[in-house]
């Protein structure tokens, strides 16, 4: 059963009162000066296919700012001079017109200052494209982990800053937010930087708008595959603890600068959270962070790679909340270590320590998993 933890009544922003009744059938809604339209439901923008075209000329290859599992992204400049990033959708959404603009729309409600805004869209057959806000610093991919940008340094000041923007973000998706949304595909491509490097959570929501599947392959394809919880990735389950997991890795890629698929750790075939196990095991950990990382506060540092390891416990149940996820990096929560186990991960090739694990027909690798029994999340120790 999900954890869903108390949600205070005035913290909760109602996102199904918007009906698809409110739908008005317009194959080519009039489009203003600006290339905007007024909504046919609430709150979100219309934006004629033209109007995309010519903000993002053409769709130039100049103009790309990033592919993922749900399309490409460029972009573009409006005729009244706004900045967006257009999101053109892939072909896989499955809905008609009015459940997409429904869908869409409760989406477009959905505020909040680690969240990124989406500001209208383009339905015009068979496009669906989405316009957000330009975020000035493109992903945390692009400024921390790729070797293309290695010029953009980030002190744990900001590091620390976007680690507790994005906690925010995903708990108030998980448990403030009705009805909640679970991520699934939370990574450090999906972490945008605004001018300032404060972190925004994107792509929230538009999972609903596709197939099950289209996650699992575009995941697949991302090569993200350190970033998924064991019970999700072998067994389909999705629950919010799956997010959980995945922002763990996050935080350990934040500390170390590095991706946590794309190197063979400890100079051997193991991914970033079996290493950085290993390390606590051995009392190294601080051997993980990055050397480009400058001075930073020792206590601080190895407090945020033990809440990484209490997010990627293997069984779910030992996570977190998200919302207690926020108290343990701010210090609000005394971390009790003796709950702590093994995290759960993938190992490409060998064998499983622990208890064994079922395997999936379609999913060829093994995770370790704590023999630890199955019990509630640590008992947190208040200050």
């Amino acid at each position: 059963m999900v954890e869903i933890a108390a949600i205070i009544p005035e913290k909760i922003m109602s996102c199904s009162c918007f009906g698809a009744s409110n739908v008005k059938r317009r194959s080519h809604p009039p489009v203003d000066v600006d290339g905007e339209s007024s909504n046919p439901l609430d709150n979100i923008k219309h934006f004629s296919y033209n109007v995309i075209r010519s903000a993002t000329d053409d769709f130039h290859p100049r103009n790309k700012l990033g592919r993922g599992g749900f399309g490409t992204v460029y972009k573009g400049t409006l005729k009244n001079g706004r900045q967006v990033a257009v999101k053109t959708l892939s072909t896989g959404s499955k809905q008609g017109v009015r459940e997409f603009l429904t869908e869409i729309n409760t989406i477009s409600n959905v505020k909040h200052p680690n969240l990124v805004e989406l500001i209208g869209c383009c339905v015009q057959e068979p496009n669906r494209i989405l316009v957000y806000e330009y975020v000035e610093n493109n992903s945390l991919d692009n400024a921390l982990l790729s070797q293309k940008n290695k010029n953009i340094r980030l002190d744990w000041s900001i590091r620390s800053t976007i680690c507790m923007g994005t906690a925010r973000g995903l708990a108030f998706l998980h448990e403030e937010l009705v009805p909640h949304i679970v991520h699934r595909d939370i990574k450090a491509s999906n972490i945008l930087l605004d001018k300032d490097f404060n972190p925004k959570i994107g792509d929230f929501g538009l999972a609903k708008l596709f197939p099950d599947n289209i996650t699992h392959i575009s995941t697949r394809i991302a090569g993200t595959t350190g970033y998924l919880a064991p019970e999700y990735a072998l067994g389909g389950q999705l629950t919010m603890k799956a997010d959980v997991y995945s922002f763990g890795v996050l935080i350990l890629e934040i500390i170390c600068g590095r991706s946590s698929s794309k190197e063979n750790w400890g100079g051997m075939q193991k991914f970033l959270l079996e290493w950085a196990w290993q390390l606590h095991e051995e009392g190294r950990l601080l051997e993980l962070v990055d050397p480009e990382l400058g001075e930073f506060p020792e206590d601080e540092v190895i407090r945020y790679m033990k809440v990484a390891f209490f997010c990627t416990q293997a069984a779910a149940s030992r996570r977190p909340l998200m919302s207690q996820v926020v108290d343990m990096l701010s210090r609000k929560t005394k971390l009790n270590e003796k709950q702590l186990t093994a995290p759960g991960f993938f190992q490409d090739s060998g064998g499983i320590s622990g208890e064994p694990s079922k395997k999936s027909s379609t999913e060829s690798s093994s995770f370790q998993i704590s023999s630890a029994a199955d019990a509630s999340f640590t008992q947190v120790t208040p200050r």
